[in-house]
C-alpha cells in the first residue's frame, strides 16, 4: 500500500491527503483507528489521522544524509495544500561576518507603518528546514497576530556546527532593533519566536540579549528544545509514532553538537543557564505527545521562578511539528490560534502606542 502511494505525485497525495481530512468525523475515526491514550492523555483525532497517513505513505521526518533530508522536506510542501492570503512578502539579506544570512519579511496587508514585530526561527533541529518550509507558519501568525514577522534562514548543521544558528539567530534580532525604521515596525515592540530547534534559538537570543542590555519584549516558544544533556521521561514516553522520534532527536544533535561537552553551554541548553532574571515575558508552549515535552515545560517553570512573566501551554492531546499542519483539519490551527493572539497581546502591551509600561516598575 504505502509502495503504490509513493508512486502518486506529491500534490496529488495532498489534495487525497485533505479529502480525508474533510470526510465526516466517524469516516475519519475509521481510518484513524482506536483512540491512542497514553501518559494520561489522549491523541486528538487530527493528530493520529495525520500519523495514519504518514505512515501509509513511510513519511518520516529525516532520512538519509542532510542533505537528502532537506531536500526530502522542501518536496513535501507540496502536501500542505494553500498558503494564507492577505500577507505580502520580501526577501532580504542580513548582513554577517560570514556574508549575508537570507530572510522574508511578512507584512500584512493594510498592516499600519510602525507594527510590533516578531523575528521568527524555523525548526528542523538545526539541521533541516528553511524559510520556504516555514512559509505558511509565518503567514499565518503574520495575518493572524497582525504583526509584521522577520523569518531567519540561519546556517545549518553539519556543515555549519553549533554555534552557527545560535550566532546568526542573534545577529538577526540585532538587525531588526537597527533596522526598525526600515522594516517599519515599532522598535520598542520586537519579539522572537520559533518552533523547536527554532524556539531554542529564539531562547538563546533572549538570553545572549538580555546580558548585553539589548533584548527582544517577548518570547514565542513552541515546544522548545532547551536541554541537550538530559534524557527526561517524555523523551522515553513518546519515542517512536508521534512525528519527532527519539532517533530524529539524536541524528540532529550529533549533526549540530557532536561535542558533547560543547551541549553544556545554555546558547544550547538554555535550561542550564545559572540566572534566567531578566528575560523577556514568556509564552511556552509544548504538546502532550512529544519527547521534547518535559524539558519546555522544565524551561517555563524555571522562568516563572526567576520572576519571568510566563505562560506555560501544555497542549495534551498534540504531537511535536503541529504549526507546521494547520492546513490539516481544525485542531492544530485552534493551538496556533490561540499562541498568535497571545503574541498579539503581549506585543501590544509593549507597542509605543501604549502609555503605560506594565513591565516596569510603578514606584
Amino acid at each position: 500500500m504505502s509502495t503504490m502511494m509513493n508512486r502518486v505525485p506529491l500534490p496529488v497525495q495532498g489534495l487525497a491527503l485533505h479529502s480525508v481530512f474533510a470526510l465526516p468525523q466517524p469516516l475519519r475515526r475509521l481510518i484513524a483507528g482506536k483512540p491512542v491514550q497514553r501518559d494520561g492523555q489522549e491523541l486528538a483525532l487530527d493528530a493520529q489521522l495525520l500519523m495514519r497517513m504518514m505512515a501509509l505513505t513511510d513519511t518520516a521526518l529525516v532520512g538519509g544524509t542532510p542533505v537528502e533530508a532537506r531536500a526530502d522536506l522542501e518536496a513535501r510542501r507540496a502536501l500542505v495544500g494553500p498558503g494564507v492570503t492577505g500577507v505580502r512578502t520580501r526577501d532580504l539579506g542580513i548582513p554577517a561576518d560570514h556574508g549575508r544570512i537570507p530572510a522574508r519579511l511578512y507584512e500584512p496587508v493594510n498592516l499600519a507603518t510602525g507594527s510590533p514585530l516578531l523575528v521568527y526561527f524555523h525548526g528542523g533541529g538545526w539541521v533541516i528546514g528553511s524559510v520556504d518550509t516555514h512559509d505558511v507558519t509565518c503567514r499565518y501568525l503574520a495575518r493572524n497576530a497582525q504583526v509584521r514577522v522577520l523569518s531567519v534562514d540561519y546556517r545549518l548543521a553539519p556543515e555549519n556546527p553549533f554555534p552557527a544558528a545560535a550566532q546568526d539567530a542573534l545577529t538577526a534580532f540585532h538587525y531588526a532593533a537597527r533596522n526598525a525604521d526600515a522594516l517599519g515596525v515599532d522598535s520598542a515592540a520586537i519579539a522572537v519566536g520559533g518552533d523547536s530547534a527554532g524556539a531554542n534559538l529564539a531562547a538563546s537570543v533572549c538570553l545572549q540579549a538580555t546580558k548585553n542590555g539589548s533584548r527582544p519584549v517577548f518570547q514565542l516558544l513552541f515546544y522548545p528544545a532547551t536541554d541537550a544533556t538530559t534524557r527526561r521521561r517524555s523523551r522515553d514516553l513518546f519515542a517512536d509514532g508521534f512525528f519527532l522520534t527519539d532517533d530524529d532527536m539524536t541524528w540532529f544533535l550529533d549533526h549540530y553538537c557532536p561535542d558533547l561537552e560543547q551541549r553544556r553551554d545554555p546558547r544550547l541548553s538554555v535550561l542550564l543557564a545559572e540566572d534566567l532574571r531578566g528575560l523577556p515575558p514568556a509564552y511556552v508552549v509544548t504538546a502532550g505527545f512529544d519527547p521534547l515535552r518535559d524539558e519546555g515545560n522544565a524551561f517555563a517553570d524555571r522562568l516563572r521562578e526567576a520572576g519571568v512573566p510566563v505562560v506555560k501551554r501544555q497542549h495534551d492531546d498534540l504531537i511535536h511539528g503541529f504549526v507546521s499542519f494547520i492546513n490539516f483539519g481544525t485542531r492544530f490551527r485552534e493551538a496556533v490560534s490561540e499562541a498568535a493572539g497571545a503574541l498579539r497581546t503581549g506585543l501590544a502591551l509593549r507597542s509605543r502606542a501604549n502609555v503605560v509600561d506594565i513591565f516596569r516598575p510603578t514606584a
